[in-house]
């Protein structure tokens, strides 16, 4: 069922995280991509791992220790796909949970379901 495709491919793209290559492969190359910390809407895989770096050279503290989709909510219509969660940050400190509000419209191609927007609001 397409629902279930959806969902799985967030939570397996979450499971990757800090693997760059495997992440990546849920995301469209051409993606646009609306981040808190972005002052634009960024396009591309390139413009990506830009915030990426700069997240990774601004960082203080561990990063955190898992970090997963929760609430998710799935519908598709055909080949587009349309997922809503929240994604929790958890740290093995005393620091409090990071939460976002995120929407990630996929795109089912022959390799699967890929994200071809994402959009992530830091819930304060």
């Amino acid at each position: 069922m397409s629902i279930d495709e959806l969902t799985s491919t967030i939570e397996d793209m979450y499971r990757s995280l800090g693997d760059r290559r495997a992440f990546d492969a849920h995301l469209h190359p051409e993606l646009t991509i609306w981040e808190s910390d972005a002052d634009q809407l960024l396009h591309g895989l390139a413009a990506l791992d830009e915030l990426r770096d700069r997240r990774a050279a601004g960082a203080t503290g561990p990063a955190p220790v898992a970090v997963a989709p929760e609430q998710l909510r799935a519908d598709a219509w055909g080949d587009t796909g349309l997922v809503r969660y929240v994604l929790r940050a958890r740290h093995g400190d005393d620091r409090p949970d990071v939460c976002f509000r995120v929407t990630d419209v996929l795109r089912r191609a022959e390799s699967g379901w890929r994200i071809v927007h994402h959009h992530a609001e830091a819930v304060r």
